[in-house]
């Protein structure tokens, strides 16, 4: 039988993993689970594990988690030759493009994201304008990710038909 799986954390690659914590735990109030810790590549459960993922060759990387209000898991890494990429919404190649947490106050957290170094990438808009009070904007994080604010929960966003016309 097939049933909805929970969604346990997301992984971002940062060029800077103390100020990526402190700009995750201090703008978007997430909370620190555990400190920047440096792994090795060697024999140890994790250093497998991490070779497992990443292949022969990483050497060495620095990761912290942190968790949202909900229990959703931030992890943050910081591999030694971190790059950031040409172009930072490649919406048409497979893949993730874009996160999104949830706050009432989309206008006044988007205004503490551009003062602690992020960007706003369009106006924030209004789904069902006059009819509902759902807002949303895309903004960027000072390393350049690419993620959503949501006004309303998902389920309200898109249940009851959102995209009729």
């Amino acid at each position: 039988m097939t049933y909805p799986k929970s969604f346990s954390h997301i992984g971002l690659s940062v060029p800077d993993l103390e100020e990526a914590v402190k700009f995750y735990s201090d703008i978007l109030g997430f909370y620190v689970i555990m400190e920047p810790t440096e792994l090795a590549e060697d024999n140890s459960d994790v250093g497998q594990m991490c070779t497992d993922v990443f292949g022969r060759g990483w050497g060495k990387l620095r990761i912290a988690h942190l968790s949202t209000a909900d229990r959703i898991g931030i992890e943050l890494f910081e591999f030694s030759d971190n790059q950031a990429p040409a172009d930072n919404l490649e919406f048409r190649k497979t893949g993730m493009f874009h996160f999104c947490v949830q706050d009432p106050d989309v206008e006044g957290l988007t205004k503490k994201i551009v003062a602690a170094g992020g960007k706003q990438r369009m106006p924030v808009r209004e789904y069902f304008p006059g009819e509902k009070p759902y807002r949303m904007v895309y903004v960027e994080d000072p390393f350049g990710i690419v993620f959503e604010i949501y006004s309303h929960s998902y389920e309200l966003t898109y249940s009851a038909g959102a995209y009729a016309s």
